[in-house]
């Protein structure tokens, strides 16, 4: 089993690929012609959706990754690349493309389940983890304990935009960005440090 700073770790990692705090402008553009309490029980749906698809994408990533004889250096290194990619875009956003209200028929799994809170980021990250793992029950643990901070900062969403507005949620999404640099690159050091050992 893991120890609780590795864990602690890859809970920090989840939560920040989860980017709940970016992802408010989008949820409350997406949610805003509906009630406060049907805004909440989609929130709460579409969250419990992506957690479940997370966690599939978990317990099946040890298997592919096995399948395909990747070795553990190889997921290490690649899991830093990744995970330095999106804290770059979290610290350079790409120019916002407008975001298409929907009036009469609720969100459902698309957009705000898959690909916002469940995307291909954070899938290949499980993936990754799985295939390092000693066990899977640390990994859900973390994915767990990481959803759940996100899943409350979304259900509170537009009291946290009105308190902190705009500039204070491109604030805070770019501090969580220059955090994850510094996982990846750790991560990456660690990939090729192991490389170099087995060679």
């Amino acid at each position: 089993m893991k120890s609780n700073p590795q864990v602690l770790s890859m809970t920090l990692t989840f939560f920040l690929m989860i980017d709940s705090i970016g992802n408010i402008p989008l949820f409350a553009s997406l949610l805003k012609n509906f009630e406060p309490k049907k805004q909440q029980r989609i929130i709460l749906r579409e969250m419990l959706i992506a957690l479940g698809v997370i966690i599939l994408f978990e317990l099946l990533g040890d298997m592919i990754l096995n399948f395909i004889n990747i070795k553990t250096p190889t997921i290490i290194i690649a899991g830093g690349v990744i995970l330095f990619l999106i804290a770059l875009k979290m610290i350079f956003p790409p120019q916002a493309e407008p975001v298409t209200d929907i009036v009469d028929k609720e969100p459902f799994i698309v957009p705000l389940a898959i690909p916002l809170v469940a995307g291909p980021a954070i899938l290949a990250a499980v993936m990754l983890y799985a295939g390092q793992a000693e066990n899977h029950f640390s990994i859900i643990s973390a994915i767990f304990i990481a959803w759940l901070p996100s899943t409350l900062i979304l259900l509170g969403s537009s009291y946290l935009k009105k308190l902190i507005g705009k500039r204070g949620i491109s604030a805070l999404e770019r501090l969580m960005g220059l955090i994850l640099i510094l996982i990846a690159i750790q991560m990456l050091l660690e990939g090729v440090q192991l490389f170099l050992k087995a060679v």
